[in-house]
């Protein structure tokens, strides 16, 4: 009789196109995997993976194989987590990615907050603006701001942002205060992801909305360094809320032209398609999406 571990494996590297990575979201050793699914052919009668040294693609027989196998095996898994879970509190490692944007003091106090209300979870912190592959890396949730690519993972919408225009007290007193948007042609702005120190800002108020290709003395290509030289009296910068709250609430910092800001940007949790997600998933999701701070400001 096949075993059912042979077939998971196969399903797997079927899935993930690979041996290495099947290996990774596996937790066993390549070896491993390659004798299961070398095993599962032999029982089979057939060769189920062409291998060769570049890639991997299923034979004709393996498709068809997979096909067969894939869902019930996903609903034994499903059913078999369903029982455990039920039996126990959230537990294990969670794997999450967020953006560099969120890698502040609040979010960290968030997430120490859930770590103690959940003893039993444990988290492997990635702080990177790189789109990681979350089945590639065994991510198991990442947060993502603004438009998403096409792609088959879950996202769940859990708030929304926006930047606001900021300066350092000292910069205004020397070249004063933008009295409407068009006045910061005349001023010096922090840019982000500029070329040629030229860069377009999209601004909002209300219904009105402007369009201004603004220039600048200093362009940076990170949120955390656009705020430093916008503290220092560089320019006129834009700078999402949790990285100025703090500031405008000490007086680093002047909001102007409060009435404008750009438009707003919903803020998303991204996980990888499945029915069933672990008990550790389920309640990071429900505490995220709660969560009130500067990161961002709760769906309308």
């Amino acid at each position: 009789m096949v075993d059912l571990n042979d077939i998971a494996v196969f399903v797997a590297v079927a899935q993930l196109e690979s041996f290495s990575r099947a290996a990774r979201a596996l937790g066993m050793p390549v070896s491993t995997v390659s004798r299961k699914v070398t095993a599962l052919e032999e029982q089979l009668g057939v060769t189920l993976i062409q291998r060769t040294t570049r890639k991997l693609s299923l034979t004709v027989q393996g498709r068809a194989y997979y096909d067969e196998c894939s869902e019930p095996l996903k609903q034994l898994h499903d059913a078999e987590r369903v029982l455990s879970e039920a039996q126990r509190k959230p537990e294990g490692l969670l794997r999450m990615s967020v953006p560099v944007t969120l890698g502040q003091p609040p979010f960290y106090d968030f997430l120490s907050g859930f770590l103690k209300k959940y003893p039993l979870i444990e988290v492997d912190l990635r702080v990177t603006n790189v789109f990681q592959d979350l089945v590639a890396e065994n991510i198991d949730v990442a947060v993502r701001f603004g438009e998403l690519r096409d792609s088959s993972l879950v996202a769940q919408r859990i708030g929304r942002t926006t930047h606001y225009l900021v300066a350092a007290p000292h910069y205004l007193d020397e070249h004063g205060a933008p009295l409407r948007p068009e006045d910061l042609l005349e001023h010096k702005c922090v840019l982000l992801g500029a070329r040629n120190n030229e860069v377009e800002w999209h601004l909002v108020s209300g219904d009105r909305s402007i369009r201004l290709n603004v220039t600048g003395s200093v362009a940076v290509h990170d949120i955390q360094t656009l705020s430093a030289f916008v503290e220092r009296g560089h320019g006129i910068g834009r700078l999402p809320p949790i990285f100025c709250a703090e500031a405008l609430s000490s007086g680093k910092l002047i909001r102007v032209l409060p009435e404008w800001s750009a438009p707003d940007v919903f803020v998303h949790a991204i996980y990888p398609t499945r029915r069933f997600l672990p008990l550790r998933l389920q309640v990071f999701l429900q505490e995220l999406k709660g969560w009130r701070s500067a990161a961002w400001q709760p769906l309308r």
